[in-house]
């Protein structure tokens, strides 16, 4: 199947805490019913993004047919590419900016990365398995993402050398918030990360300006758990 262009991205979603909204562009392989879009606040420069990265390049060929579809998807080693409603909310959440720099743990296929990479001037990203790490490194440097930094490591730990960040994303559940995050997000920042074992929630952690930490549940979530030394402490 010939890839088709990138601005005929099938599902665009975003939130914002004070409301949803789901708009919805037409899918390039297939047909599917559009949910109507319901007006709120939203961030339009996540919409744009997201119109622009495409998913079925951080999936399989086998999955292109299901990749503009609002669900998870398969990447290989027992993980998944986030929904792309899943990931708007949370780029929106973290209000990235054209001069902040961002941490994502959890990097996966690297969709999720490529988002942040549109819209911060840079990313580093820490994934866990090897493979998945060498493969979005790959993928990313293909797809022409300049201001991208993958790593293999322990996402617990963030990545201090390059700290503080504006931004953090975390796409992993552990039953906790890492202290090392909270540490390595600057005064102003945000860190968005999904937190628990059998229920999780969504959470949004704001540093003020005093080193002080607003703490908001958003929504429950269903993330694979965070491995690692997550999983000791």
């Amino acid at each position: 199947m010939r890839t088709r262009t990138i601005t005929a991205l099938a599902l665009l979603a975003s939130a914002a805490i004070g409301g949803v909204f789901m708009a919805f562009r037409l899918n390039p392989f297939g047909d599917f019913a559009e949910p109507e879009p319901s007006p709120s606040s939203r961030d339009d420069r996540v919409l744009e993004v997201m119109g622009r990265v495409a998913r079925h390049r951080f999936v399989s060929k086998k999955l292109w047919k299901q990749a503009y579809e609002d669900h998870p998807l398969p990447i290989g080693l027992e993980q998944t590419i986030s929904q792309p409603y899943i990931v708007a909310l949370m780029t929106q959440l973290a209000r990235p900016t054209a001069d902040c720099r961002a941490l994502e743990v959890g990097v996966g296929s690297g969709y999720q990365t490529a988002v942040l990479a549109e819209l911060c001037k840079q990313v580093y990203g820490v994934e866990i398995l090897r493979p998945l790490a060498e493969e979005a490194e790959k993928r990313l440097a293909e797809l022409g993402y300049k201001n991208v930094s993958v790593r293999c490591g322990d996402g617990y730990q963030g990545w201090p050398e390059h700290a503080p960040f504006d931004v953090i994303l975390v796409a992993a559940a552990p039953d906790h918030v890492p202290q090392p995050l909270v540490d390595q997000l600057a005064p102003g920042g945000r860190l968005v990360i999904p937190v628990g074992r059998h229920f999780q929630e969504l959470l949004l952690i704001e540093k003020r300006p005093d080193g002080s930490l607003r703490r908001t549940a958003v929504a429950p979530v269903q993330f694979v758990p965070m491995t690692g030394e997550a999983e000791r402490k």
